[in-house]
């Protein structure tokens, strides 16, 4: 599949988000980790629905892909905040799906 790559980072951001989302609801302090959770959720949400389109193989894709970018990288940054092993590893697969966002959108 053309997409193959992308929807593969597309569905471990996915997989990362929702993993720490839920991890954040176990923390001591849980009021620090809402900004977390919350950027979590969205962005295993826009992944989830951009993976879909691309496998879907339609082609107007690009305004999703490129919103799909933007939220991998503010949910990298909100992550990386946490010295959390969970929120290090969501930062990671959010930097490396925005990543193959940009290299898509080439």
């Amino acid at each position: 599949m053309k997409n193959s790559k992308l929807i593969e980072a597309l569905n471990n951001c996915v997989a990362h988000c929702n993993y720490c989302a839920d991890a954040c609801l176990g923390e001591d302090n849980i009021k620090m980790m809402v900004d977390c959770i919350r950027t979590d959720r969205a962005c295993a949400e826009i992944c989830s629905a951009t993976a879909n389109l691309l496998a879907s193989n339609y082609k107007d894709v690009r305004g999703m892909v490129e919103q799909c970018r933007d939220i991998c990288k503010k949910c990298a940054d909100v992550c990386a905040k946490h010295d959390h092993k969970h929120c290090q590893e969501c930062a990671d697969a959010c930097r490396k799906c925005e990543e193959a966002c940009e290299e898509y959108l080439k």
